[in-house]
């Protein structure tokens, strides 16, 4: 499924999961609602809609990386306690709180909100002593000994092993415990979000005709050549930038965000006409009404492209004129 359908399916399955019966009891027990797996390519999007979830249904979030932790913080730190046993006294380990476990107690304090996502990213990427622990946590939802807070729903986020050597394949008993979701590129619902943020037309319109240079992970000599969405969307906020403190965008800018070399060249290119169209067309002219039949002449016999960096020019100046007003 696109990146859409599954927002939709995660907050389908958070308002399943915080129901609540006649008596203040989750519907489905804490213990059967199964934690969520995204399982797509990186920079897709995974971590975002998470973040727009829980604005959108004003609930807590707490997001990790585990690809940043190590067994001690996962898990917490060992230490020492006396404990009497049939008479006798023994030393025995305890375990501090689990850094993460932590991190959701703190933000129910700071906020209030007793309900929320805890977010792992990464989750099938962990290291070789983290490794079991995290299968525990899947099936139990607890970390050592310390269990995450009931009205708390793990969502948790994997790459496919194509994309990454580290990738641990879990067996059938840990995924029978998940709600797995598989998300596909998609650059139709892409482009929506994009048109919401108002990213920079170059990229839209550049898309819109060079859709196979949306997302692609290619093997070459030289290694991994690549084009994410999350590389489009950081490049249009860079360019957006760099135009306003008058920097130059050019193929060693373009080339840092997008990571294959024809899709970058390729790019770069379009990007220096779609500045060109925009002095040759005199955008602010055909807003205030002043625009010369020249100018209504060529885009009446311009070519496919063209037509598509007039239309992202114009949409850009609408954008600009309705913040003003907002």
């Amino acid at each position: 499924m696109n990146i859409k359908e599954a927002k939709e399916q995660i907050k389908n399955a958070v308002t399943a999961y915080f129901s609540k019966d006649e008596f203040g009891n989750y519907e489905i027990p804490i213990e059967r609602q199964r934690p969520v797996f995204l399982m797509g390519a990186p920079g897709i999007g995974k971590t975002a809609i998470i973040e727009q979830i829980a604005q959108e249904m004003g609930i807590g979030l707490v997001s990790y990386s585990m690809t940043h932790h190590t067994r001690q913080s996962a898990l917490g730190l060992p230490f020492i306690i006396q404990k009497d046993y049939g008479g006798e006294k023994y030393s025995v380990s305890e375990y501090t709180m689990s850094e993460i476990i932590a991190s959701v107690y703190n933000l129910i304090e700071e906020t209030g909100i007793k309900e929320g996502i805890l977010f792992l990213d990464e989750i099938n990427c962990v290291s070789e002593t983290l490794a079991p622990s995290m299968l525990q946590f899947l099936q139990y939802k607890v970390f050592g000994r310390h269990k995450v807070p009931d009205g708390w729903i793990v969502v948790t986020a994997g790459t496919p092993p194509q994309y990454n050597k580290s990738v641990r394949e879990f067996d059938i008993a840990t995924w029978d415990r998940l709600k797995r979701i598989d998300i596909e590129p998609d650059f139709e619902t892409w482009k929506e979000y994009a048109l919401k943020k108002r990213m920079h037309g170059s990229v839209v319109t550049y898309l819109d005709i060079k859709k196979d240079n949306f997302y692609k992970v290619e093997t070459t000599v030289n290694g991994k050549s690549f084009v994410t969405a999350r590389g489009w969307d950081d490049l249009s906020q860079m360019i957006k930038i760099y135009e306003k403190k008058n920097l130059k965008v050019d193929i060693k800018l373009i080339g840092q965000y997008i990571q294959n070399s024809a899709a970058a060249r390729d790019f770069a290119l379009y990007y220096d006409l779609y500045n060109k169209y925009k002095s040759d067309y005199e955008i602010d002219s055909i807003f205030n009404g002043s625009v010369s039949n020249d100018i209504v002449q060529r885009a009446k016999k311009a070519k496919f492209d063209e037509r598509m960096a007039l239309l992202g020019l114009l949409n850009d100046k609408i954008t600009e004129k309705a913040a003003d007003v907002i």
